[in-house]
């Protein structure tokens, strides 16, 4: 199957665009879409008036589509690349960006600890709601881990008392449950859910034992509305997990013998602690927001060194918001203010504390010309590295009496370097000298509405540039060490296509292209960022509308990695396609009965250079609501 699309190669996404948009009009009512709020600055926003680029996944979509990790989740949207090393650690880069330049979120909370990148893993679907991507620097609004874009999980918040459980055997097994009780003056909340994958092998070679991921995540919430202008609520999430892992050869001369078996696990302990309250004053026109928030991840490693880190995260967080021309809630133009203090601490090799105190001011405005724009600027006081300020604006307009909204971005990020790249460690001799990696980033973009309102057509280019990028390398530098900012630019520029249509009340069909250009300042290739990606699905409901067939198919090319071993040449891997089924059947008005088939074909294929994808795997579920 892949042949095929390697000679369609670019030409396979307009063509299905093409195909789509010219099918039969039909004499059907217009489709009327509720807006889908993003947190992509202080204060929601309207996705039709967010000049930003985005992508909202909402757990609908997802269920269709028979995904049940985030990592699944995220694979083919725009301007998004996922990899894998093993089941246990998954990278996600935007826009060509390294993997600890995208933030990964937890309702709004920063789901990493201390100063590392969250580790995405076993990531349960079980209790999200939507998953919102926001492409491009946010360092305004989320800070230094934030500086090619943001992925914010949002767990369900119940609207009525009720629950759910499901569970689910093929390839491993997993549980869920969730009850809420709900009033008009307060919802209380719990969530339970463990999967088992059963695992897989991850070498090339094919010849290894199963490594996998047990994980359970339990999680409470709530929230009062203490009085009219009084709200206070709090959510707390615990996870244990247990994932096996491959050691690696010393002095391997390929990709098959990379991997070698052994018996290392590792145990990880992950806590998200929010409270908060909002305040509202003078008749409504401004409202105050007090948050705590407290992240830990605990990682005992058992190898042939094994290890304990601990790394936690504490920040305070307000923020004032205030309507120039009316409530906040409801004006048209606010102004807000945020301030933040931050501590991270990390405990293992070596122990370290870094402060950062943070001010950010934001205004947006919507104009009766359907012109709505946002601008923010934030100064971050860190006590480790230098001060820094940064700055990010996006208009959009919506042309009046046409289906054409145009919207544009620029801004830009930063990304403090991280603990073990300073200190070292794993085999790695730090580097004290290093310096902030800063990017700067534009877009410009334009959405057309199909007729009726019956999908979107969304086309957006980009072009990110980073300056002091640190780089690792396996052979020391010449001080003597393995971290060091690469003097010159890096650069990203690509295209990002986004297409959904209904053709029918029961036929949904969609499309996701990503073209990247991404280079080190030398000119060479930047590793494990596709040049294309392309997505394609289609959805349809069907025995007589009580269930739902969905199709994914996902095509990667020119894809370039590191081999490690000998000079550390960079090398492509094979382009591969793969495909997914699922579907989905309402027993009663209350149960589900679910299927899904990842890897229909059983491609052998690899996201990174040394591991093996997951080959086909099948599961059947069932759900009951209450």
């Amino acid at each position: 199957m892949s042949e095929p699309f390697r000679r369609l190669g670019l030409t396979a996404a307009p063509l299905a665009l093409a195909l789509a948009t010219t099918a039969p009009a039909r004499a059907q009512e217009p489709i009327l879409l509720d807006p889908i709020i993003l947190s992509g600055g202080f204060s929601p926003v309207s996705a039709a008036a967010y000049g930003r680029a985005a992508t909202v996944l909402t757990a609908e979509e997802m269920q269709q589509r028979g995904v049940a990790s985030v990592q699944d989740a995220l694979r083919g949207l725009p301007g998004v690349s996922v990899s894998s090393t093993g089941a246990s650690s998954t990278a996600v880069r935007i826009r060509g960006g390294e993997s600890r330049h995208t933030l990964i979120l937890i309702d709004g909370v920063n789901a990493g600890a201390g100063d590392q990148p969250y580790p995405l893993g076993g990531l349960d679907l079980a209790d999200v709601e939507r998953i919102e991507v926001l492409r491009g620097p946010q360092s305004v609004y989320y800070g230094s881990d934030a500086a090619t874009g943001v992925v914010n999980i949002i767990t369900r918040k119940a609207e009525r008392s009720g629950g759910y459980a499901r569970a689910e055997v093929g390839h491993g097994g997993a549980l869920a449950f969730g009850h809420a009780v709900v009033t008009d003056r307060w919802r209380l909340q719990a969530d339970l859910g463990y999967r088992d994958d059963n695992g897989y092998d991850h070498s090339v070679a094919g010849n290894g034992d199963k490594d996998g991921i047990r994980r359970a995540t339990l999680g409470f919430s709530g929230e009062w509305t203490a009085s009219e202008d009084l709200r206070l609520g709090f959510s707390s999430r615990h996870s244990e997990e247990r994932y096996w892992y491959d050691a690696t050869n010393p002095a391997p001369t390929s990709a098959e013998d990379y991997l070698e078996d052994a018996s290392h696990w590792a145990d990880r302990d992950e806590r998200i602690n929010l409270l908060w309250g909002e305040w509202s004053t003078l008749d409504g026109r401004l409202t105050h927001r007090l948050s705590w928030q407290d992240t830990v991840n605990e990682i005992t490693t058992h190898d042939d060194n094994p290890s304990e880190s601990k790394l936690r995260r504490r920040a305070w967080k307000y923020r004032a918001t205030y309507g120039l021309d009316g409530a906040a809630a409801s004006a048209d133009q606010t102004l807000a203010l945020s301030l933040e203090r931050i501590t991270d601490r990390t405990s293992g090799e070596a122990d370290r504390r870094w402060d950062t105190d943070a001010v950010a001011l934001e205004y947006r405005g919507a104009y009766a010309n359907g012109l709505d724009v946002q601008f923010g600027v934030r100064h971050d006081d860190n006590s480790r590295f230098q001060s820094k300020t940064t700055w990010n604006a996006g208009v959009s307009w919506r042309v009046e009496g046409t289906p054409w909204r145009l919207h544009a971005s620029a801004g830009t990020g930063l990304s403090n370097p991280q603990y073990y790249q300073i200190i070292g460690g794993f085999g790695s001799i730090g580097n004290p000298d290093l310096k902030p990696e800063e990017s700067r980033s534009v877009d410009l973009g334009v959405e057309y509405t199909l007729p009726d309102g019956r999908g979107t057509l969304d086309l957006t280019w980009f072009r990110e540039r980073l300056e002091d990028e640190i780089e690792w390398s396996g052979v020391a530098f010449p001080d003597g060490t393995n971290y060091r900012n690469q003097s010159g630019t890096s650069r990203r520029e690509g295209i990002e296509v986004a297409y959904r249509h209904d053709i029918t009340d029961s036929l949904t069909i969609g499309a996701a292209y990503t073209y990247l250009d991404a280079t080190d300042p030398d000119g060479s290739v930047e590793v494990r960022r596709p040049r294309h990606e392309l997505a394609l699905n289609a959805s349809l409901q069907t025995f007589g509308g009580r269930g739902w067939i969905a199709a994914d198919l996902r095509h990667v090319r020119d894809l370039a990695d590191t081999q490690f071993w000998g000079t550390y040449e960079t090398t492509n891997l094979p382009d591969f396609t793969t495909v997914n089924l699922a579907a989905s059947y309402e027993l009663t008005d209350s149960a589900r009965l679910t299927g899904r088939v990842t890897n229909l074909f059983d491609k052998a294929y690899s996201e990174t250079w040394g591991y093996a994808a997951p080959g086909r795997a099948a599961w059947v579920g069932v759900e009951t609501r209450w």
